[in-house]
């Protein structure tokens, strides 16, 4: 048995994921790069990589480890290039995407070697949340005055349009990707690729897979563009879960139970977003309230009901953690880092990657 807390990645549903991205792209003819800034777990990028195009990073460190580990087409963005970083950036990537005309002015001529890309900001978005809304008042995520970017447009050969959030919706895609269109159809005709980030949850039960491949393919036609998409939920959508032991419980008005782990330091989209974990089974005559380890008084995983009172050494397994997660783990209180690994399609598991104290040092000085 793999000691818990640990990542457990289910090979068998990330292969599930994979055969609709595979299918996505062969009938829209939309290429297909995995967001690092939600999942870089490189353990299984061999699962994935024959099903994608690459990946897209939003850092040096990231877009380095897409080259690494990932290969295929590599992708640069940054909200800002620094410019001890720009020629190392360069040096790994495909495309490069600047945030900004300023940024393009300043790091063309150190660019010249691969296609450069602007990201276009379309004022409109379908995140529920301000703190994650790219369109928010004052963004700084892109360039929204066509006129303005129609100055450069002879100095770029695409653009990346991140606007989507978790979006399940295909009619409010069609409309805003309609609405895109018609606001910037005159400078999305004038270059090579247009990116359409991520955030369009097509591997969500019963999405309209084969609608979204017409529309996807429609726009590439009517611009002469290579479409790309950036999933990052989407690649890996109920791929993986948290696997924790409870550790104590008491009643203090409600049913307690203490697990090995931490929204904090664990699941911290969790808290960022005040958004309960997902627990299944989810029903039962006994409720608990599935609190972390750590002393945040506020790190609690949600309440969910169960069939029989938790004891400690129960397991109970969150679900859906593969996002946002390891990509975030810390070391908040000292907790244990999560183990990561992997259940092949056989049912076996197997660790691939452990965390101790010697990794909780070396991350401090």
């Amino acid at each position: 048995m793999i000691q818990t807390p640990y990542y457990l990645i289910d090979i068998a549903r990330l292969q599930a994921n994979m055969a609709r991205v595979a299918r996505l792209r062969d009938l829209s003819g939309a290429k297909a790069l995995l967001a690092l800034k939600c999942f870089a777990t490189w353990s299984v990028f061999d699962r994935m990589r024959p099903h994608m195009d690459g990946t897209t990073s939003s850092s040096l460190y990231e877009l380095r480890l897409g080259r690494e580990k990932f290969g295929g087409e590599t992708h640069a963005y940054s909200v800002a290039w620094a410019d001890h970083e720009i020629d190392e950036a360069v040096g790994y990537a495909d495309k490069i995407i600047f945030n900004t005309i300023g940024q393009l002015d300043r790091f063309e001529a150190r660019a010249q070697g691969i296609q450069r890309g602007l990201r276009l900001n379309p004022g409109i978005s379908t995140s529920g949340f301000d703190l994650a809304d790219p369109a928010r008042p004052f963004s700084r995520l892109g360039e929204w005055d066509s006129a303005k970017i129609a100055t450069v447009i002879d100095r770029i050969s695409g653009f990346m349009i991140h606007y989507n959030c978790e979006n399940a919706d295909f009619g409010l895609f069609d409309r805003q990707l309609t609405d895109i269109e018609n606001r910037f159809g005159n400078l999305l005709g004038q270059v090579q690729w247009v990116s359409l980030g991520g955030g369009i949850h097509f591997t969500g039960e019963g999405y309209p897979l084969e609608a979204l491949a017409a529309r996807l393919r429609a726009f590439a036609d009517r611009f002469g563009v290579q479409v790309y998409l950036e999933p990052g939920e989407a690649a890996i959508t109920r791929a993986a879960t948290l696997e924790v032991t409870v550790l104590d419980t008491l009643d203090n008005g409600k049913q307690l139970a203490i697990v090995d782990s931490s929204i904090e330091a664990h699941m911290l989209d969790l808290l960022i977003y005040r958004e309960p974990a997902k627990v299944l089974p989810n029903a039962g005559p006994h409720r608990f309230m599935i609190c972390g380890k750590s002393c945040l008084a506020g790190d609690i995983f949600g309440e969910f009901d169960f069939p029989e009172p938790l004891k400690p050494g129960d397991r109970l397994s969150i679900q859906d953690a593969a996002g946002y997660t390891m990509v975030k783990k810390n070391w908040f209180n000292g907790v244990k880092m999560p183990s990561i690994a992997i259940r092949e399609t056989d049912g076996t598991e197997r660790l691939v990657r452990s965390f101790g104290y010697e990794d909780f040092a070396a991350a401090l000085s």
